[in-house]
């Protein structure tokens, strides 16, 4: 009789435990951490997990959300593309994370959403990328091609008489979707096939030789030429030093990029680059009350006052806070109670304009070109207004009559096609 009350005991003190255990768990926000640690991606992505990092230890000083911390769990999918997924499946599945802020590259992104999907989990992607694609699970708070691409080959054409187009890129889906889609949009403004040059090359390419001799030749023929490049990663380093190499300056053939931003250019000597550009939503160069806060708290967080911002940065940062914004006006972090709350919610961001939740999961971002000067920063050159973020692109014909909208009960879906009044396939 003793040893059974002894065992009951034992048993309800177990059961105590482990609901002790399950309170104390739930008593934090998990927030997962999705972005390449070790890799040829590493060079980019390892900024913004400690980015995120930063935001949530500032979210817990100002009291967390609905009364709980915030808990960062960090993973690293190695720049492996299917690895990405299976650590998605994890921090979700196992580890019960609330969100998760992630992907650089497109691919990686591809990877994840079949799974997000399926678990109906939460993702904000704070990159640049080729739009196309709207999911019921994933907001990009980094540009569509209308909020970066188009308008930078707007302003080599007005602004610098660009008449011949090399278009370079990583050879993988952001590039090769970006470049139809300027391929396209070039030929619409009369530009002919044989004054664009298209060339791709592989993750952490480094024998850039030829391709910039054949760039220089390219460019030697008598119409102002410029590189509008979607070169990703580590690349971008021997890039540009066989740029300097081959006496190509900004005068000669102006490089504009959608993938090197001022981290990136802290890796090697700019002096031979300077005049070169970028196309970007936001520099650290901008002025505004806002951004000289967030630097200041960057180089306080990290520890290191040689530590710059960049765009990516920024859209980790107003993704950021329009989630924890979400969160306070769902009263939870259920996803399907987050997801309409996002919509119309604006956040200042870091350029002194605002950032607004469309219900396609873009957001409105204004459009700055930067020039790369010997400091390794980019003095802005041209700004716009905020534009809102096209899911689906205007300058391909399949495109052109798909919307996206989450938010409407007659779409409802993130591919509708205005023309059968349906929604094809997938909605992403």
């Amino acid at each position: 009789m003793k040893l059974r009350k002894i065992m009951s005991k034992v048993a309800l003190g177990l059961g105590a435990c482990a609901m002790a255990i399950n309170v104390q768990a739930e008593e934090t926000i998990k927030v997962g951490v999705l972005h390449s640690l070790s890799g040829t991606m590493a060079i980019s992505e390892t900024t913004l997990k400690d980015t995120v990092l930063m935001m949530i230890e500032e979210q817990n000083a100002a009291g967390g959300l609905l009364g709980k911390k915030l808990e960062p769990v960090v993973v690293d999918p190695a720049s492996n593309w299917p690895l990405f997924a299976e650590k998605t499946r994890e921090l979700i599945s196992k580890n019960g994370v609330d969100v998760i802020f992630g992907c650089w590259t497109s691919v990686s992104r591809k990877s994840v959403l079949p799974v997000i999907e399926e678990l109906n989990g939460l993702m904000f992607y704070p990159v640049q990328y080729e739009g196309e694609e709207s999911s019921k699970n994933v907001f990009y708070t980094g540009a569509a091609p209308n909020q970066q691409a188009i308008p930078a080959v707007d302003y080599l054409a007005d602004e610098l008489e660009v008449e011949r187009w090399v278009l370079a890129g990583t050879d993988y889906v952001y590039p090769r979707t970006t470049n139809k889609i300027l391929e396209a949009y070039l030929k619409s403004k009369g530009v002919k096939e044989e004054d664009i040059m298209i060339n791709y090359t592989p993750f952490g390419h480094s024998d850039w030789q030829g391709i910039v001799s054949d760039i220089k030749k390219f460019g030697s023929e008598g119409k102002k030429t410029a590189v509008v490049s979607t070169v990703n990663g580590d690349a971008n380093v021997p890039f540009y030093k066989e740029l300097g190499n081959q006496g190509i300056s900004a005068e000669d053939i102006p490089v504009v990029a959608f993938s090197v931003g001022e981290e990136e250019l802290s890796g090697f000597d700019t002096a031979p680059l300077v005049g070169h550009l970028a196309a970007w939503n936001y520099f650290q160069s901008a002025e505004s009350d806002a951004n000289e806060e967030f630097i200041a708290k960057w180089k306080s967080f990290i520890k290191d006052d040689k530590r710059v911002t960049n765009d990516p940065m920024e859209a980790t940062y107003i993704g950021f806070k329009a989630w924890a914004k979400a969160v306070e006006k769902a009263g939870s972090t259920d996803v399907d109670k987050v997801r309409p709350a996002m919509y119309g919610i604006e956040v200042a961001n870091l350029t002194g304009g605002t950032a607004k939740v469309l219900s396609n999961h873009h957001f409105t971002k204004p459009v700055l070109i930067g020039e790369i000067q010997a400091d390794g920063q980019f003095e802005i050159v041209s700004q716009t207004e905020e534009v809102a973020g096209d899911a689906w692109t205007d300058h391909l014909e399949e495109s052109a009559k798909i919307v996206s909208d989450w938010q409407d009960p007659k779409i409802n879906c993130g591919n509708y096609n205005t023309v059968t009044k349906e929604c094809s396939g997938q909605n992403f």
